[in-house]
């Protein structure tokens, strides 16, 4: 009964955000252009909904120089991820692609019918087999449950609530001769809310997103059955990014605001999966290390200096 309600409370909170974000971005269309501009952006919305272009998939893969893993080079990561896309219910598993970047990171792009999920070099060499079988569960989740394309749209209202107050101040410039002059009237409060109104999507989008995670933690455990191992992939994660950071930015560390984050706080997530892992009576993890899968990671080269930094 957890796991039911655990979902249908993320479901919940995702259609408010949704609805919140829509209402927000529709708000200011009709601040700007009246019933016309509602009306534009709640049909631009349903048309980002319905047309998922490709290309930002293959872009992002080619920003991370990702290239695609042969089954033959990693065939028992490949049995994990058909084992994992078939307990998803995808159609077809995601292309896998190794990306060479030192953090350690995964991503998924795509949708249910065509995806990939790129796991980078840190990723490969830091985590265990349990623990990347819970990284692979999570990303699975985020593609079984429409979650590329629900943040897509997410995005794409944000940026036209973004490109509404723009053009109100824009025409708040070029209208500025005749304010002056007394010739016309502002409504403060319709140009406060349209200024706010980029503000207010932005912390929805971020909400969605935070809710998001929570859902694909929550399905990943249920993928694997074993919340456990997430959980430790996401505390190892942490430690590891907490290290770089502290050495790269002295003084980091102090928690921001959770409403200004993408991604929950780490410890809230683990300790949702581990409330999960005491319900199904999964087994304490061990601190096995990583690097199971040398043979897509190449030994590393020594840094060099471009003009844009450091490089591996």
């Amino acid at each position: 009964m957890s796991w039911r309600r655990h979902a249908w409370r993320n479901r919940l909170q995702t259609l408010l955000l949704l609805l919140a974000l829509l209402g927000i971005s529709a708000l200011a269309g009709h601040l700007l252009f009246g019933a016309d501009g509602m009306w534009f952006a709640l049909l631009a919305s349903l048309i980002a909904l319905l047309i998922q272009p490709a290309a930002g998939a293959r872009l992002t893969l080619a920003l991370y120089r990702a290239r695609p893993i042969p089954v033959q080079q990693a065939p028992d990561l490949w049995r994990l991820a058909d084992w994992l896309a078939e307990r998803a219910g995808l159609p077809v598993a995601p292309q896998l692609y190794y990306a060479p970047s030192p953090l350690v990171n995964a991503f998924a792009v795509g949708q249910r019918q065509q995806s990939a999920i790129a796991l980078s070099d840190g990723l490969l060499r830091t985590l265990s087999r349990r623990e990347i079988a819970g990284v692979l569960a999570h990303e699975m989740a985020h593609i079984a449950n429409g979650d590329l394309r629900v943040m897509s749209l997410a995005d794409y209202v944000s940026r036209l609530t973004a490109l509404f107050a723009v053009v109100g101040q824009i025409l708040l410039l070029l209208a500025l001769p005749l304010v002056l002059a007394g010739r016309v009237e502002i409504d403060l409060l319709a140009l406060l809310l349209l200024a706010l109104s980029p503000h207010l999507a932005l912390l929805a989008q971020l909400g969605l997103s935070r809710v998001r995670e929570f859902d694909a933690d929550l399905e990943a455990a249920r993928f694997t059955g074993d919340p456990l191992g997430l959980a430790s992939a996401l505390a190892r994660i942490e430690r590891v990014t907490r290290s770089w950071r502290s050495w790269l930015l002295p003084g980091w560390g102090n928690p921001d605001p959770s409403w200004l984050r993408t991604h929950p706080a780490t410890e809230e997530r683990v300790s949702r999966l581990l409330s999960l892992a005491r319900d199904t009576g999964a087994e304490a993890i061990g601190d096995e290390r990583g690097a199971y899968w040398p043979e897509l990671a190449p030994p590393r080269r020594q840094p060099r200096w471009y003009p844009g930094g450091y490089w591996h």
